[in-house]
């Protein structure tokens, strides 16, 4: 049967990499990308909704899917304050999973990160593990939680930083094994084609895929 797939953040590094993915996929008749700016494209699949994160509430009725792929996110650099930082990838991210599961959605399925852990010094990965605690209380039969390492892809905002560190990781790349293995840098597309891999498994329950296991879906 076939199903409807909901995409936030689609013009972010993973999220447009997964899109072109969700298009192709006999697994979805439709696909629905909410955001604040339309995309420049046309596909008989795709619609799209554009409104302000803040006012998800009132395109309840627009955001009816089975399948919710969130793949929002951003960094405290980008967003220039720890309040916005945590708007994005805390607010928006619950906000979107609490509105699909009183929706009915099946499966949620998230961008979180390395490291992700509530009760962690560093803000960026606490708010990142009190993000995965609160989508872990909402009513969905499957959640999939997804914990990349260092992204590698093109981004329409280059981070100077991520490049440096990409070129270091890549050096140390072959002693990076075992338990250090999911250090190891992973592509934007990889992580987008491990999503829409978890997503056709139809299981149940909370599944975390970490970093070093997203190559092998």
């Amino acid at each position: 049967m076939s199903k409807t797939a909901l995409l936030a953040g689609a013009t972010g590094l993973i999220g447009s990499h997964l899109l072109p993915l969700l298009l192709q996929s006999e697994r979805y008749s439709k696909v629905i990308v909410v955001g604040r700016k339309s995309l420049p494209m046309l596909h008989p699949k795709l619609t799209q909704v554009v409104t302000d994160l803040d006012r998800l509430e009132d395109v309840r009725l627009q955001l009816i899917a089975d399948d919710i792929f969130c793949c929002l996110g951003t960094t405290m650099r980008q967003a220039g304050s720890k309040e916005a930082f945590y708007k994005v990838d805390f607010l928006y991210v619950v906000t979107l999973a609490a509105i699909t599961a009183s929706n009915f959605a099946s499966q949620f399925l998230v961008i979180s990160s390395l490291g992700a852990d509530a009760e962690s010094r560093i803000y960026y990965s606490r708010v990142k593990g009190e993000m995965e605690a609160a989508v872990r209380q909402t009513a969905f039969r499957a959640i999939h939680i997804f914990r990349p390492s260092l992204l590698l892809g093109e981004r329409e905002q280059p981070r100077i930083g991520e490049r440096l560190s990409a070129i270091v990781l890549r050096m140390f790349r072959p002693l990076l094994r075992g338990p250090l293995q999911k250090y190891r840098p992973v592509t934007a597309a990889t992580v987008a084609a491990a999503m829409l891999h978890a997503a056709a498994d139809d299981g149940g329950g909370v599944r975390v895929h970490e970093s070093n296991e997203l190559t092998r879906a």
